[in-house]
């Protein structure tokens, strides 16, 4: 058996999220089709991140086994999935990699960064998320950096999901201007794994204590009653990218 890696990037506008679903227009359903074409087997493809609908990814990594009678070079294996994928998935780099790989259960890093513009531009409102009012990147940084640590996340996640545990770390927390113009920010968030949806209720909930909707030590409260249910905000997932994955 050959284990293949593939990493690959994708614009999530038009995607019903990463996962698998009937008579949906997902990335795996269009990787995997494609693949099955190709190679003329049943591929399913483990994955480093399942993003929501209309949350794109830089860098996003899978993998796949299949027997050993591929005998099609890797490099163009890559060619042919770029020529049979719509253009909204890239695939960079495909390789053979060891047989106990893989792609979802063994990243030590993984990382997301959220865009937040009040520029308001209609040609790139599926890419950045809209405020009405300026955000001053060092005031949302301190309002998030309590995040920072091992900690259980069970208030940031939608709670249809089932996970053995809710206990995640986050190794680092920046907020910065994406421009010379400073009327956008990127917060890049970058921890061991995260629980579905957890990235935008982080920023969601964020915002809210940032404009005064919600108490300033809204955020503690989340952490310090994990089980103690609070409302939470769920930004909107255009502006969200993964960015990077580790092993």
């Amino acid at each position: 058996m050959r284990n293949i890696k593939i990493s690959y990037s994708y614009d999530g506008s038009d995607f019903y999220g990463f996962q698998r679903q009937p008579d949906k227009r997902t990335v795996q359903g269009e990787i995997e089709k494609v693949l099955n074409i190709i190679l003329k087997k049943e591929i399913n493809l483990t994955t480093a991140g399942r993003t929501d609908r209309g949350v794109h990814a830089r860098v996003q990594v899978s993998n796949f086994i299949i027997d050993s009678s591929l005998t099609i070079p890797l490099e163009n294996l890559k060619r042919a999935m770029n020529k049979l994928l719509p253009m909204d998935i890239d695939i960079f780099d495909v390789c053979e990699v060891e047989k106990d790989f893989n792609a979802r259960y063994m990243p030590k890093t993984r990382a997301y960064e959220y865009i937040i513009t009040w520029k308001k531009d209609v040609f790139s409102r599926r890419y950045k998320t809209y405020v009405l009012k300026e955000v001053e990147p060092q005031k949302l940084k301190d309002i998030l950096l309590v995040l920072v640590g091992k900690h259980d996340f069970n208030n940031f996640r939608i709670k249809d999901e089932n996970n053995r545990t809710t206990i995640r770390e986050i190794y680092k927390i920046d907020v910065y201007y994406k421009n010379e113009d400073k009327n956008e920010i990127g917060i890049y968030i970058e921890g061991n794994a995260f629980l579905k949806t957890q990235v935008r209720i982080i920023v969601g909930t964020a915002l809210d204590v940032y404009f005064g909707r919600k108490s300033k030590d809204y955020l503690e409260l989340l952490l310090a009653e994990p089980f103690k249910e609070r409302k939470i905000e769920v930004a909107e997932p255009g502006g969200l990218y993964l960015t990077k994955v580790e092993y």
